[in-house]
């Protein structure tokens, strides 16, 4: 009875807590925005690209086989199953995740006779611990694709997704793609950001020219979409209508622009549990296999009772 009432407490005091620090963290943007915005932006800028640390679930998969890859001065953790000389296929975690979180997908690619290969991002998990952004996410897709490609098909989750899109768009040669809870707007997520905890307009922007300078990317650069029109090959969005982290309408308006897009809608699902939603799983396991004839809907929505 004790650990239930401890337990009770607990998870009535964690929350309050992050909320209290929440509102903390908004005031103290509030005044540093009008008082010392430099001092804002430096902090803002921190918060923005120092990825949260992993808090899921620490899985293992069987016969995986561990590897390094460079990517300028990262050594990206890697992992593959499957055959070794199998088509292979390369999952793609998002901001906070691990390799780790897609590997729902590993048995079911892995018996369509790919090598599946999956890695911490820069800054997340074995790879070690420092400030990121969207940039070096792609730059890792391209070190993997040079060092342990070419693959044949990819999977991408939330900011990992957004840069397998990027990569697709500077030349990277996949058969198929599937991007699931993907943003369509670097602009739109410094906005949110900036909502979020509270700094002034004109913070957000100096933090993003501060970004841009650092990468040498502009964000009007990254948001360019409309270049997802040259990219030809069969591609898969899945998106949970209820996405309360990336909205569905950003995969109604990517999916658009590419010829040979399908979009899976998903109710109830959110933004990382459709990682694990063995529906899900099966449907982006047998597009990438090259099967087509896949429901619009997940979980596939009841018909009707016939009226009499």
């Amino acid at each position: 009875m004790t650990s239930v009432i401890a337990s009770s407490r607990n998870s009535t005091i964690v929350p309050k807590v992050r909320t209290l620090y929440l509102a903390a963290t908004r005031a103290w943007f509030r005044v540093a925005s009008r008082l010392a915005p430099t001092v804002a932006r430096r902090q803002a800028e921190r918060l923005f690209t120092t990825p949260p640390r992993y808090a899921g679930r620490a899985g293992e998969v069987p016969d995986a086989r561990s590897a390094t890859v460079h990517c300028g001065d990262d050594r990206l953790a890697v992992w593959q199953a499957g055959p070794v000389d199998g088509p292979a296929a390369l999952l793609v975690h998002g901001w906070g995740g691990r390799g780790v979180q897609l590997d729902s997908f590993v048995a079911p690619l892995r018996a369509a006779g790919f090598r599946v290969v999956w890695f911490d991002q820069p800054g997340h998990g074995e790879t070690g611990h420092r400030r990121v952004g969207l940039p070096d996410f792609t730059r890792a897709v391209d070190a993997l694709a040079e060092q342990l490609g070419p693959f044949r098909a990819a999977v991408g989750h939330s900011l990992g997704a957004a840069a397998l899109g990027l990569a697709l768009r500077g030349g990277l040669a996949l058969e198929r793609v599937a991007l699931i809870s993907v943003p369509a707007s670097m602009r739109d997520h410094t906005h949110a950001f900036a909502r979020f905890i509270g700094i002034a307009p004109a913070v957000r922007e100096a933090m993003r020219q501060q970004l841009e300078a650092r990468y040498g990317m502009r964000f009007t650069d990254i948001d360019r979409i409309e270049e997802l029109a040259r990219v030809h090959l069969p591609a898969l969005f899945v998106h949970d209508v209820a996405d309360a982290q990336i909205p569905f309408r950003h995969a109604v308006t990517l999916s658009a622009r590419m010829p040979n897009a399908r979009l899976v809608r998903t109710h109830g699902l959110g933004h990382t549990r459709i990682l694990r939603e063995p529906a899900v799983v099966q449907v982006v396991a047998r597009f990438l296999a090259g099967d087509d004839e896949l429901p619009a809907e997940l979980p596939t929505l009841p018909r009707p009772a016939p009226l009499y």
